[in-house]
């Protein structure tokens, strides 16, 4: 398992912005947006949406950990 921080540009109500995240967690959130039919940039917006104040790559880390517990990949 690689612990490689990676950086990735992505638009968010159309503004560009810069989110890092660890390699694991890039491709457990794409596999959750494959699970549920969604780019990875539409799910992006929708954790944004609902991330209040939290810092964005850290709530795209819980989001992603919530999904792996609910089961296969989010599909909830």
């Amino acid at each position: 398992m690689s612990a490689g921080i990676s950086k990735r540009s992505v638009v968010i109500a159309g503004h560009r912005t810069s989110v890092s995240l660890e390699d694991s967690f890039w491709a457990a959130l794409r596999e959750v947006a494959e699970a549920r039919g969604q780019s990875v940039q539409a799910l992006v917006g929708t954790i944004d949406a609902g991330r209040g104040g939290q810092n964005l790559s850290s709530a795209i880390r819980v989001f992603v950990l919530d999904a792996v517990r609910a089961g296969p990949l989010g599909k909830s």
